[in-house]
């Protein structure tokens, strides 16, 4: 069973064209119109070991919240295609972090229920570019529509690059964990309700 999904999303703010590969390699073609979440998007499909193409025309000459959260909402809406029914998954995962001084904790359930817990303190308020407050705007999208739980703490760092990018990293390996064929159920929906 190939766990594939394209996402087209076009609004009058970004025009998105997004393909993703949950059993792939790391691959990735990333070209999202903001170098830093190029950057992200990058590391989090070689540290998940997903393979994504992923283009974004958007209203970067406003700024970049856009960009970051439809991109969020359409990682997480190709999540949810590419799982289906997510029959035989571990549905679970987490991962402790370290990136330099900072460590990231991440934890994801595959419940069907969106919520996100988001406990990262970053010191700036930009890295280049790049407004640090649309990381979290961007992890509230993949939630909303990936229909996932996700919590996301730091507990240590000091610096707001290695702090993200920590976060993309940690979550990238909870997902790859979660998303993993469980061998001894591989054809059981991981609930008690029989749905997720």
């Amino acid at each position: 069973m190939l766990r594939t999904s394209e996402i087209n999303r076009k609004t009058a703010e970004t025009d998105i064209a997004l393909k993703l590969n949950i059993d792939g390699t790391g691959s990735s073609e990333i070209d999202t119109g903001c170098g830093f979440l190029d950057h992200m998007l990058t590391l989090f499909a070689k540290h998940g070991r997903f393979d994504l193409n992923l283009t974004c025309k958007g209203d970067t000459y406003v700024d970049d919240h856009h960009t970051a959260e439809d991109i969020g909402i359409c990682l997480g809406a190709a999540f949810a295609e590419a799982l289906g029914e997510k029959r035989g998954i571990v549905r679970y995962g987490s991962m402790l972090l370290p990136m330099d001084e900072a460590l990231i904790l991440s934890a994801v359930d595959f419940s069907g229920r969106s919520y996100l817990a988001y406990g990262l303190e970053i010191p700036t308020a930009k890295v280049g570019s790049f407004d640090t407050e649309l990381a979290e705007e961007f992890w509230l999208g993949f939630v909303r529509n990936a229909a996932v739980t996700l919590h996301i703490k730091q507990m240590a760092g000091t610096n707001a690059h290695h702090i993200i990018e920590g976060a993309f990293k940690s979550v990238a390996r909870s997902l790859r964990a979660a998303v993993k064929i469980d061998a001894d159920a591989a054809n059981e929906i991981p609930s008690t309700k029989g749905v997720l």
